[in-house]
């Protein structure tokens, strides 16, 4: 781990690598690794191993354990490895422990598992994961994990706690969130990240409310294609953004909507497209038709030439 801080690293675009399985479906760490130091070569600003894309929901802990080594070796200090987290509070603490043990520089947070909290409860949650690790803890907003602004304040003076990824879509809501931490906690630094799926649909509104961070499931298996969008996309190119968003970002989320759990499944799909075999997605995800797998194909050699012409 490096004495930088996880927050002062985050700078750039996030990448979350996918979880390779051989055709048994046992993990293949070889590839795994294969992946993660593709990316990281590609331009990636972080990993973040074992979280939604990576498929956390279906990894063993001692598959969770050996992921996140697999990618503390690979990056070698160069960028932050960050974990996935989740279940309920005492699982979520387990592996947070696994994830310190095996050098991540940091914890995305998932919802709890199946219940539906109250903000109260949420808070306990939260605060107990962060002082049950040294690791920094990003929070993830999404499904049954809402919050209201008062308590963002109070997650974010919980010691450990360095922001919230938003999950949720709402813009009102996190303006809101925003506003009163900003104010509440004016010396205070606070991360908070775009986490919709297929992040770039959205990145400028997210942009335009000061939220410049998210992840790039693209990025996994069309780094140019992603990290060409974050350029223009922090550069103030709008032109270059909505032709992306037109020619290749649109027509994704249109393919990806296609189908339940697509926006893991069309991620692996993409990533065998582009050459490396990372085998298939695990029950209960199902495997995208052969039909939208080649339109997957066509729609990236159409987001590849659109670069040509930028």
């Amino acid at each position: 781990m490096s004495s930088t801080s996880l927050a002062e690293r985050l700078d750039g675009l996030l990448f979350f690598p996918v979880t390779a399985y051989r055709p048994d479906g046992s993990l293949d760490l070889d590839v795994f690794r294969a992946h993660v130091r593709g990316g990281i070569e590609a331009g990636a600003a972080a990993v973040f191993a074992c979280c939604g894309t990576g498929e956390f929901h279906a990894l063993t802990p001692e598959e969770f354990r050996l992921c996140v080594i697999a990618a503390v070796e690979e990056t070698a200090g160069r960028v932050p490895v960050v974990a996935g987290a989740g279940y309920g509070t005492a699982l979520a603490l387990q592996y947070a422990r696994i994830a310190e043990e095996a050098g991540a520089d940091g914890l995305l947070a998932m919802p709890p598992y199946l219940v539906v909290p109250d903000q109260a409860g949420l808070l306990r949650h939260y605060a107990a994961l962060a002082a049950g690790t040294s690791l920094d803890v990003i929070v993830y907003q999404r499904d049954n994990a809402v919050f209201a602004p008062a308590t963002v304040v109070e997650l974010a003076k919980v010691p450990g706690i360095i922001g919230l990824k938003d999950g949720l879509g709402d813009l009102g809501l996190l303006q809101h969130i925003i506003s009163e931490v900003r104010t509440a906690l004016p010396a205070q630094p606070f991360l908070y990240f775009n986490g919709l799926p297929t992040a770039e649909m959205t990145g400028l509104a997210y942009r335009g409310i000061g939220v410049t961070l998210y992840s790039s499931a693209v990025f996994a298996f069309a780094p140019e294609i992603a990290l060409a969008f974050h350029r223009a996309l922090g550069a103030g190119d709008d032109a270059t953004v909505n032709k992306l968003i037109d020619g290749f970002y649109r027509p994704f989320v249109d393919l990806r909507n296609q189908g339940r759990g697509y926006a893991v499944s069309l991620v692996k799909a993409g990533v065998r497209l582009r050459g490396l075999d990372v085998g298939e997605v695990r029950p209960p995800l199902s495997e995208p038709t052969t039909a939208h797998i080649k339109e997957l194909a066509e729609l990236i050699e159409r987001g590849t030439a659109l670069l040509a012409h930028n």
